[in-house]
């Protein structure tokens, strides 16, 4: 399988595949195939994977494509502006994601749903309880809101780090939560009261942009341009 990330803000993953390879993907991610990819949607794991996967919000579903008579091409696209990350995924090796960060892989990869064991990094740590996870062995990609920045812990050393924007983890590195010090920080500081603890031996991937953070600026400016009238004025202009 050979494959190549497009573009910069909005990136595109282009991969081509040999007759018989196959990739999967959850619904609504492939954005073009040649002609002769065969779309097949089905369970991957079983009823009681795919069970659970539905219950925690994720897809019931996984689609799957392979290249019949012929090399083949597809191309997928993320949610939101942001980086498509290639990882490999090797036998041992678990890489821990933020939820909805999967974009598609080699059916040799497995995505299954990972539970935060720790109540204070389920509630106050950004990334929820439920993660994903992926392990296996094969080529996976993720998508990264913003930009991304990967960092290599030694063992026992820690990163705090703004919470929601921890995008992947190797599943070596344990995570937690601190409550910021000092109350005029806590109260002042605008970075909330607490922070996400990443503590060593492992790589760890930070985005530099969270939907959340962005959503809420652009809500901001839509008030601003409501209570200014600057929506109510453009609609009279042209109705004039």
């Amino acid at each position: 399988m050979r494959y190549q990330v497009l573009g910069t803000t909005m990136q595109a993953l282009n991969i081509d595949l040999e007759p018989g390879e196959r990739i999967y993907t959850e619904s609504g991610a492939m954005t073009w195939m040649s002609s002769n990819v065969r779309m097949d949607t089905n369970f991957k794991g079983g009823l009681l994977k795919s069970l659970g996967r539905a219950l925690s919000g994720e897809s019931l579903t996984y689609t799957f494509f392979e290249a019949v008579g012929g090399p083949a091409n597809i191309g997928f696209t993320p949610s939101a502006p942001g980086k498509v990350l290639p990882v490999e995924v090797e036998r041992g090796y678990e890489l821990i994601c933020q939820r909805d960060s999967f974009l598609c892989a080699q059916e040799s990869v497995e995505m299954s749903i990972f539970f935060q064991r720790k109540l204070g990094a389920g509630f106050f740590g950004g990334e929820g309880f439920i993660m994903q996870k992926l392990s296996g062995r094969g080529m996976a990609f993720v998508e990264i809101d913003g930009e991304v920045i990967e960092k290599k812990l030694a063992p026992g050393e820690r990163l705090m780090v703004d919470t929601g924007h921890v995008a992947m983890i190797e599943s070596t590195v344990s995570m937690d939560i601190q409550m910021v010090k000092g109350m005029k920080n806590a109260i002042f500081g605008g970075e909330g009261l607490f922070l996400t603890s990443l503590t060593g031996p492992g790589r760890v991937w930070i985005q530099t942009l969270t939907l959340a953070n962005l959503a809420g600026r652009i809500l901001a400016h839509a008030g601003k341009r409501e209570s200014s009238g600057g929506i109510g004025s453009l609609t009279d202009f042209f109705d004039d």
